[in-house]
């Protein structure tokens, strides 16, 4: 199975400026998560990082780095990747996955799944992953996206509220039901980002502000695959960062 990966990378992070090239056991982020999509991939050609910024692409070139720059204004990571897809001329049935800039232990082989998932449903459009809730708080909290999927694995539906509602129940029971947390990695079709990019949002995207639900409201398939464990957390913030670097270094 072929796929390609790109990283797309910001500078300008509003709650963490500068955080592809923010140190982790003395490598800038970035080239840990390109690390990673080489191990995943099991070779460095076909993984592209994405940027805006010429010191991110400085430093990814350092390493070895494939990159692609972008437009400075494209409102969400699918429509940067949209646009290396177009510099790249992919064809529109290549699997493309998105692993984020700030996913520095993102595992390997997450990243193979969601792409055997797509190439294994020729009639989805994208694939995605979950993993089962463990804790009431998370379940409850709207920074964890939840998603519902039916008998085959397609997505019904991502919310930031606890879904499915359990009718007469004070608060959900998680021993009743396998909550799922979504978890952010896709893969497309390069076709499906053509699309995208496209499309009217959603009313059901500006709502709950999750990007996503723009595919379901125009009817494109989502395959979701569920995962045993949680990969370990991104960085959006500094307590996030000190967090991957204390891992970093009890794993050295």
């Amino acid at each position: 199975m072929g796929f390609k990966i790109v990283i797309p990378a910001r500078y300008a992070s509003s709650r963490l400026p500068g955080k592809p090239l923010a140190d982790i056991a003395g490598k800038p982020m970035i080239e840990h998560v390109y690390d990673r999509c080489v191990e995943a991939l099991e070779q460095a050609d076909g993984v592209y990082v994405a940027t805006d910024d010429t010191r991110v692409q400085k430093a990814a070139e350092a390493f070895g780095a494939n990159v692609v720059m972008t437009a400075e204004d494209h409102a969400s990571g699918t429509d940067r990747i949209a646009e290396v897809v177009d510099k790249l001329s992919l064809s529109d049935d290549e699997i493309i996955v998105n692993v984020q800039g700030d996913e520095p232990m993102m595992p390997p082989a997450l990243v193979r799944d969601v792409a055997a998932l797509l190439a294994k449903h020729p009639n989805a459009a994208m694939a995605t992953a979950s993993h089962a809730i463990a804790s009431l708080d998370d379940l409850l909290n709207p920074n964890v996206v939840k998603v519902v999927t039916d008998r085959a694995g397609a997505a019904c539906y991502f919310s930031r509220s606890a879904i499915p509602h359990e009718r007469g129940a004070d608060r959900p029971d998680l021993q009743r039901f396998a909550y799922q947390r979504h978890i952010g990695i896709y893969a497309y079709r390069a076709g499906t980002l053509r699309k995208l990019t496209k499309l009217e949002p959603a009313p059901l995207e500006e709502l709950e502000a999750l990007e996503q639900l723009r595919a379901l409201y125009h009817g494109l398939k989502i395959m979701v695959a569920e995962v045993a464990e949680a990969p370990p957390a991104g960085v959006d913030t500094e307590k996030d960062l000190a967090h991957v670097r204390a891992m970093m270094e009890r794993l050295s």
